[in-house]
């Protein structure tokens, strides 16, 4: 069973196309990362993928709820709270998991919710699977840094127990040592069952994601020289001196 199937899928407007011919396929377990350059429309097709962005052109099919991590001026922390806040606030607002979808929904976010009274923050870290993550519960979301930042918005978005994360930039900001571990923290997490989308510019070597690349040049490479239809008239001189062919 794939969680989020795309074919052909793009988003044109009047300024032209976004992204186009977009072919992805995503099931549980997995993670999957859309590259390019900046402009190349990678936020637009994540938010796509998730539900929160229209598409014009192919067929989407998406199945079971998503969540957003990380994605700049569309979600992120409050300058205000800091991370065990923000964790308490998502956990009541979010309520205890029904009965009727406890079956649905991972142990951990279960477990997370459960516990949001006691001690919501170590349960949410646990049940990301980032217990070894650089996040200090006391820090400002106007203090966090960009590899923070994306940590706590992955956190937020498991407390859900949705089918399909998404992430937006995820190596923005960040060193080598610190996206390595990043890319590292999004397989484990997809490894707890989430179907896992992150965006970057490039994946770092010995990630286990599965890449599609959008926003490359298209134009096409002219492999012939044509010349103009005057220089393929030979010269009079030149037409007397060419050999006879027999047939």
């Amino acid at each position: 069973m794939k969680i989020v199937e795309a074919s052909r899928l793009g988003l044109r407007t009047r300024r032209g196309w976004v992204y186009r011919d977009v072919d992805l396929r995503v099931g549980p377990g997995e993670l999957h990362a859309v590259t390019g350059p900046p402009g190349s429309g990678r936020t637009s097709l994540l938010l796509a993928l998730a539900g929160r962005f229209p598409h014009t052109e192919g067929e989407l099919r998406r199945r079971g709820p998503a969540a957003l991590g990380q994605v700049a001026g569309v979600h992120e922390p409050d300058p205000t709270l800091t991370v065990a806040e923000h964790i308490q606030e998502r956990l009541l607002l979010l309520g205890p998991v029904p009965r009727r979808r406890r079956q649905l929904v991972p142990v951990a976010a279960v477990r997370a919710r459960r516990a949001y009274r006691r001690d919501a923050y170590a349960a949410a870290i646990a049940g990301a699977g980032f217990t070894d993550t650089p996040l200090d519960p006391d820090v400002y979301g106007r203090d966090l840094t960009p590899v923070q930042r994306q940590v706590l918005g992955l956190v937020l978005a498991s407390l859900s127990g949705p089918n399909l994360i998404v992430a937006d930039d995820v190596d923005a900001g960040s060193d080598a040592p610190e996206r390595a571990w990043l890319w590292a923290a999004l397989s484990r997490l997809a490894g707890q069952g989430y179907a896992v989308i992150a965006s970057a510019r490039a994946v770092e070597p010995g990630s286990t994601a599965i890449v599609h690349r959008i926003g490359d040049p298209t134009r096409r490479i002219r492999t012939e020289l044509t010349l103009p239809a005057a220089a393929l008239v030979k010269p009079r001189a030149a037409q007397d001196q060419t050999p006879e062919v027999t047939r």
